[in-house]
């Protein structure tokens, strides 16, 4: 047996295996970041209350905050309510707060059914347009806001 024939044809083959590695190494390394995901953020508020309806609170009502001034949203600024009927609207993430602005709340109570919220609407879309809503709230830098108790109606 030729020993560096042997040596020649591995080489190629370990080079191979050492750019891959190294590669992988990088690949790992820019995926545990610790600032946050998704590109530049707008500074957001907190916003939090309970809702009720008819007088009880309930559980996964959707709360979504529509900007009042048509302009570029960085994502869809909502929360679902807990048991309780408590809700903390998040931007970007759970609870974090909306960016400064006038909004329209709607809510919707649908349910869960794989994965997915939707179904009928149990308050047969009485709160789910923006343009008739007559719950607003105007988020200032640096105020957090409670907004207590809205109290919804099936009737």
């Amino acid at each position: 047996m030729n020993l560096s024939k042997s040596i020649r044809e591995f080489q190629p083959l370990r080079r191979g295996t050492i750019a891959l590695l190294v590669w992988g190494l990088l690949s790992v390394a820019g995926c545990g970041s610790d600032g946050p995901q998704g590109g530049p953020r707008v500074e957001t508020f907190p916003i939090t209350g309970t809702v009720t309806i008819d007088g009880q609170p309930v559980e996964t009502l959707l709360v979504v905050c529509h900007p009042v001034e048509k302009g570029p949203v960085p994502t869809t600024i909502s929360s679902f309510t807990d048991k309780e009927g408590k809700f903390s609207i998040g931007t970007y993430e759970s609870g974090d707060g909306a960016p400064e602005g006038d909004y329209k709340l709607t809510f919707k109570w649908g349910q869960w059914n794989m994965g997915r919220y939707g179904g009928p609407d149990k308050l047969n879309d009485r709160y789910t347009a923006a343009e008739k809503s007559e719950v607003t709230v105007s988020v200032k830098k640096g105020v957090p806001i409670d907004l207590g108790t809205i109290a919804l109606t099936t009737n």
